[in-house]
């Protein structure tokens, strides 16, 4: 990765471990006159020197900086060389032998951000929630999520088995999961009801936008620009990704106004980005997003704005809240700090931190009584360490999407919205229940 190279990331994707820095290296470190580093320097050395048995100093480093990060915030963390590239190839959809899901770690076990859509996970029916209780015959509580992950891991074809617990009171269930070759296509489209052009965005890596221009490029032809009556962008359970596809992918929709400003302590992280003319895809045509409780950063930068410059109506529940935007920030020896550097806002000077976006119009799933309880996104406020955004914060919410398009409410809202009918009728609708902001 070029010393210059940094990514913006505005998401929940992670997976990290730790190497680091020599002996010699936190010698230098003491004499540098930096609050607390000295400190640290003569902890390391008489626990070198007096600990019962010799410690692995990679080791105690890598604990240190793992430590000194998850003491910020729960999206700030360290890259050694495989996890950057494991993180590079994820966000430029290159494949990768696994499951196919978005994880991170809770209370020192993994949990499930969303499973990616036709993917192992997807089809085996692990769901938004989720926790990872052990991998194979391994627990999961003392691994790091770089471990975690790599366990999860490997060669298409091999078996890995999941236990996973999906609620407090119910008993921990087993899955065995047969591993594949994951491409991460970030965009699925299709013709909804035969005249309103649907696209789903699961990730925003490197190739969102390119894959959102090919889905229009096929509407014009399919069923035709004459005969659409909209559009459906489908965000739910979406965590995030990069920050240019997210104002791209906004551009397409629009032909002018702000879409995002970032604030962090620094001057370079006072940034805005405004919709460039000439990009609009849309035409103008009738737009409506949905999202929920695990659609996260990314993807709320692009509903909040679609949301403020009155281009869309928003569909679904309260989204999962992440206002922070995350640089990669190489350093020396290859690997790179995924550092939380500011906050995000929308146009109109909203922070979704620890809040998330309410959607215009509340509709809930009809959720089966098995899973009630159990896919629900706590959100950002749920998180330890998260950073702060007043008093005024808000929980998560549900993160269910049926896999029958049929039974999707959220989703027979939208097309009904298109279709002509009002919001007034969406409230009276007998199921699901529909509220409007």
């Amino acid at each position: 990765m070029p010393r210059g190279l940094t990514y913006i990331v505005v998401g929940v994707v992670v997976g990290a471990s730790l190497t680091g820095a020599s002996h010699g290296a936190l010698k230098a470190m003491a004499f540098s006159g930096t609050n607390g580093v000295p400190l640290f320097a003569e902890v390391f050395d008489k626990v070198r020197a007096n600990y019962a048995e010799k410690p692995d100093d990679q080791k105690l480093v890598r604990g240190a900086i793992d430590g000194m990060l998850a003491s910020l915030d729960p999206h700030s963390t360290y890259f050694d060389q495989k996890a950057l590239q494991d993180f590079q190839t994820s966000m430029k959809g290159e494949e990768f032998g696994g499951l196919g899901l978005e994880v991170m770690m809770e209370d020192g076990l993994v949990k499930v951000v969303s499973p990616i859509d036709e993917t192992p996970a997807a089809r085996a029916g692990l769901m938004t929630g989720d926790k990872i209780t052990k991998i194979d015959d391994t627990p999961v509580k003392g691994l790091t999520l770089k471990e975690a992950v790599d366990k999860m891991r490997g060669p298409a074809k091999s078996n890995v088995r999941l236990l996973i617990q999906r609620s407090a009171d119910k008993d921990p269930k087993e899955y065995t999961i047969t591993r594949e070759i994951i491409h991460v296509q970030s965009v699925r489209s299709h013709i909804e009801s035969g005249d309103i052009g649907y696209v789903r965005i699961t990730q925003f890596n490197q190739e969102a936008y390119d894959g959102l221009r090919r889905a229009f490029d096929h509407f014009r032809s399919d069923p035709g620009e004459a005969k659409l009556k909209g559009y459906i962008l489908d965000l739910r359970n979406n965590p995030g990704g990069l920050l240019n596809q997210a104002v791209e992918i906004t551009n397409a929709f629009v032909d002018g106004g702000a879409i995002v400003t970032t604030r962090g302590r620094n001057a370079e992280q006072q940034q805005s980005y405004s919709a460039r003319p000439g990009v609009n895809l849309a035409q103008g045509k009738p737009l409506v997003v949905l999202i929920n409780g695990g659609s996260a950063s990314a993807s709320e930068i692009v509903s909040g704005a679609l949301q403020d410059l009155k281009r869309a109506t928003l569909i679904g529940t309260r989204s999962f809240g992440k206002g922070s935007v995350q640089t990669i920030l190489p350093l020396a020896e290859e690997g790179a700090l995924k550092l939380t550097t500011a906050r995000y806002y929308t146009p109109s000077g909203r922070s979704i931190q620890a809040k998330g976006i309410e959607p215009d119009i509340v509709v809930l799933e009809n959720i089966p009584d098995d899973l009630k309880g159990k896919v629900s996104s706590l959100g950002e406020a749920s998180l330890l360490g998260h950073l702060k955004n007043g008093v005024e914060e808000e929980k998560g919410s549900d993160a269910y999407v049926p896999p029958d398009r049929a039974k999707d409410t959220q989703l027979q809202a939208a097309v009904s919205l298109l279709h002509g009918a009002t919001v007034e009728s969406l409230k009276t609708a007998p199921a699901p229940k529909v509220t409007v902001q």
